[in-house]
């Protein structure tokens, strides 16, 4: 099996139609035709159902077009940072993460593996299911999300449960006393981020659903730094983790919640079973130190 039968492969899955994933190849149909056969011949099993109007993958052919996706994503990935690694004879270290988290002690962190001059840090927002397939990819080394995501090629960590912080327009009436979930849920609420879940949005609703509250989700944005220029606009209150408090804005003030045992965890994502290198476990010395930091209140 060749890398461009898996590429044959997976541009006619996407396609759904031989003669269009020959036209994105830029190849002519027949060889296209003979090698997704070949394909099916070596795996042994049929990847698409033949219909008149195009291909449907199979079950298989699901299962398939997922995992020739990941080989494609880490081969590309281990050309990119070898390419990378020539270009300025340094070893690539790669992390994910949620911007929420990093309004606390990952700027630190990353800031100290810097200071190792053999080391290039190359940072990717990514929400925490994306971490995840990045993880199995090879795009990234560690991730830092808040989600629990349950996948056998990947393990997770839970650093720490953070406090949940409600930020309101400065002045509002809801600023008189830490608010209860009820008093929020009578207030327009902004939402982050946009898009299929789940993700940090799914957490925040899911505070007032499992309460038997209803909640006016006015808008949903992409991320919390446009979620808190909304509520200075006094268009509604969102929900952010303790550490956005370091982000002073205009217009915004942030209460404690009447009930301060609702958190958010941190969680870091590490490929499972991997021996850890050298950058890994100077990683995982400086994370423990400064996730010992939090928890003992050296650390907001």
């Amino acid at each position: 099996m060749e890398l461009r039968h898996l590429r044959y492969f997976v541009a006619v899955a996407e396609a759904g139609n031989l003669t269009r994933a020959a036209e994105k190849l830029f190849i002519a149909q027949p060889p296209l035709t003979r090698a997704i056969k070949q394909l099916e011949e070596e795996v042994g099993v049929e990847l698409f159902i033949r219909k008149p109007r195009g291909l449907e993958l199979t079950t298989g052919g699901e299962y398939f077009l997922e995992q020739a996706k990941q080989v494609l994503d880490k081969v590309n990935a281990t050309v990119d940072d070898t390419r990378r690694i020539a270009r300025h004879r340094k070893t690539l270290f790669s992390i994910g993460f949620v911007p929420s988290v990093f309004y606390g002690q990952l700027p630190l962190m990353v800031r100290r593996l810097r200071q190792n001059q053999t080391l290039e840090i190359v940072l990717h927002e990514l929400k925490t299911r994306e971490q995840v397939e990045a993880l199995k990819a090879g795009k990234i080394d560690i991730g830092f999300g808040r989600l629990n995501i349950q996948d056998p090629d990947v393990e997770q960590e839970l650093l720490f449960d953070e406090p949940m912080i409600a930020a309101v327009p400065a002045n509002h009436p809801l600023t008189r006393h830490p608010p209860s979930m009820k008093e929020l849920s009578e207030v327009p609420m902004i939402t982050f981020p946009a898009g299929a879940g789940p993700n940090f949005s799914d957490i925040t609703q899911g505070l007032f659903h499992r309460r038997g509250l209803r909640v006016n989700v006015i808008q949903q944005v992409n991320d919390v730094q446009t979620a808190l220029s909304l509520v200075a606009s006094d268009m509604g209150f969102t929900l952010v983790p303790e550490q956005v408090r370091r982000l002073q804005r205009e217009g915004v003030d942030y209460m404690p919640l009447e009930d301060d045992n609702i958190t958010t965890p941190v969680i870091a994502s590490r490929r499972r079973g991997e021996n850890p290198n050298a950058v890994m476990r100077l990683t995982n010395t400086i994370l423990a130190e400064l996730v010992e930091n939090r928890l003992t209140g050296r650390y907001p």
